[in-house]
């Protein structure tokens, strides 16, 4: 027996402190990792909300819409002052105009703006005076308060609701998915007062694009109460409206319709315009 042997290999203990050196080396990498995200995302808010301030004026909203720039790392965008793709989506937009007899209180507005073209520096200073965007694509959702709004002003209806038609596109030949659709089926459902009595109908039809307003035109229409089928006819004629909501976001063109639950969409796209009207 050897005296002083401890029982240790003294070769052993060098790795221990490799392995602690290297996970100092990975804490540190995580911590710069999570640092740059952070830099990155607050670099990406302040470019969000100097977009946001411009498109307030732009689209004369009363308040800042909601600004997405998509993509990530932001920063990357940054540097080539190319943002591949920019969502911008403002609720609840009101528009009056008595000229033109528009009267809409409820719209939803949302563009996707693909290559907003501008350098870093001047995008967080809030000059894009000089910023472009190579296609937008705009589009504006009336919902179903403001139908039931505009179709009291004939026949007072009460609780009317928006749905696709999804009998009609059983069928119907299926139309090329690249090509604007201009046409939709629709089924409307709500109630009506008929000498005091509450009556519930549905109604089926086709809402069409027509000088970038909606037109809605009715085809058939069931009541609950059968014996009352002598109003159908004023009905179907109380819900024939047409509703513009007048240019979409960026003054781009209505090319298309669409209807969803709850609400009709126009959507259209322009391409190389300013972010800023100059």
């Amino acid at each position: 027996m050897t005296a002083g042997y401890s029982g240790q290999n003294p070769a052993r203990a060098k790795p221990k402190k490799k392995s602690r050196r290297g996970k100092f080396l990975i804490i540190a990498v995580i911590v710069l990792g999570v640092l740059l995200v952070a830099a990155d995302f607050a670099l990406a808010a302040a470019g969000e909300y100097q977009i946001a301030q411009r498109m307030r004026e732009k689209l004369q909203l009363n308040e800042d819409p909601s600004v997405r720039i998509n993509g990530f790392p932001f920063i990357l965008q940054a540097i080539r002052g190319d943002y591949t793709h920019v969502r911008i989506d403002a609720y609840g937009v009101p528009i009056k105009d008595e000229q033109q007899g528009v009267d809409l209180r409820d719209l939803d507005i949302g563009a996707d703006l693909r290559h907003t073209r501008v350098e870093l520096a001047d995008l967080l200073a809030g000059n894009v005076s000089k910023a472009t965007i190579d296609t937008v694509e705009g589009s504006v959702r009336i919902k179903a308060p403001d139908l039931n709004r505009l179709a009291n002003q004939v026949t007072p209806f009460d609780k009317l609701s928006i749905e696709p038609d999804n009998r009609a596109a059983a069928t119907q030949t299926p139309a090329d998915p690249k090509a604007p659709k201009t046409t939709a089926a629709i089924k409307l459902s709500g109630q009506t007062n008929v000498a005091g009595k509450v009556i519930t109908l549905t109604a089926y039809g086709q809402i069409a694009l027509v000088s970038g307003a909606i037109q809605i035109n009715i085809d058939d229409i069931e009541l609950d109460d059968a014996s009352l089928k002598q109003i159908i006819p004023q009905l179907r004629q109380a819900l024939a409206i047409k509703i513009d909501p007048g240019t979409l976001p960026f003054n781009a063109t209505p090319t298309a319709v669409e209807v969803e639950s709850g609400s009709f969409k126009l959507s259209g796209t322009i391409a190389d315009v300013p972010l800023v009207q100059r």
